[in-house]
């Protein structure tokens, strides 16, 4: 069975708003209590459950800290046995900071803690990342162009093939220097 993306499909909104849902009510809190904890509008978290609102990336982040969860559980398909994504294709969000999407590719299996995703950026931005839960560890393996990853106290200037682990619970940046910079990034949570 292969399932193909196609870049036409809807964007991931569907998903985030159930997703969304579900993880608030599996922690057993409020829309008031998430949207506190994530420090965003408490309309803006009803929009989003409602399938309504559009996130940014920071946004995303912030409700995955709040909620507990690995970001992938806000957009992760049900699992096929084999699974292609073509290039400029799969479920995409951007960042409202720097000209930056990620891609998810594929989401922890049951019993794993681990996220991988395309990062597509250009230059022009820094995208800057606060702290993710806690122990969750990135590892970006540059493949074309060149970058500044890392902690924001200690980033490295990648080119293609280059790669990096450092600790994402902690500040952390991607700055894309040369148009055309992609990079595979994997998320491990602890």
């Amino acid at each position: 069975m292969t399932e193909r993306a196609h870049a036409s499909a809807p964007g991931p909104q569907a998903a985030i708003s159930a997703a969304l849902r579900r993880e608030r009510n599996r922690a057993g809190l409020s829309l008031t209590e998430v949207a506190r904890r994530a420090g965003v509008a408490k309309s803006t978290l009803s929009q989003l459950e409602s399938g309504t609102g559009n996130p940014s990336l920071e946004t995303l982040w912030a409700l995955c800290v709040a909620l507990d969860v690995p970001f992938s559980r806000l957009l992760d398909p049900p699992r096929p046995q084999v699974r292609v994504i073509r290039a400029g294709e799969g479920p995409a969000v951007h960042s409202g900071q720097a000209d930056y999407r990620a891609t998810l590719l594929a989401a922890s299996p049951p019993g794993a803690r681990r996220d991988i995703y395309q990062v597509a950026a250009e230059p022009g931005h820094r995208r800057e990342s606060q702290p993710h839960m806690p122990g969750v560890v990135e590892h970006v393996l540059l493949g074309s162009g060149r970058a500044l990853v890392g902690t924001a106290e200690h980033a490295e200037e990648l080119a293609a093939g280059d790669y990096i682990m450092y600790p994402a619970d902690v500040s952390h940046i991607f700055e894309a220097l040369e148009p055309g910079t992609t990079a595979a990034l994997i998320l491990d949570y602890t």
